[in-house]
């Protein structure tokens, strides 16, 4: 992965070329697939995504497939 910076967050792994509101459409969308989000298989657990469509539950270390980018899908 590519270095950050404060100013452009997870966008920093580009070059420069890329506008304003293409960076921050690319950090809304990263920042929800990176969150921590409800596990289907026990209520008060974590999911962690693993790759595109793989999902790991942190509490009974079930691994299951689902939705790429985020469970929920109203967000």
């Amino acid at each position: 992965m590519g270095s950050k910076t404060k100013k452009i967050k997870a966008a920093g792994r580009f070059s420069g070329g890329i506008g304003t509101r293409a960076r921050k459409n690319f950090n809304k969308i990263e920042e929800l697939q990176r969150q921590r989000q409800v596990s289907p298989f026990y209520a008060k657990a974590k999911v962690k995504r693993i790759a595109a469509g793989i999902w790991k539950c942190m509490k009974t270390g079930k691994v299951f497939a689902g939705p790429a980018y985020y469970l929920e899908a109203n967000k």
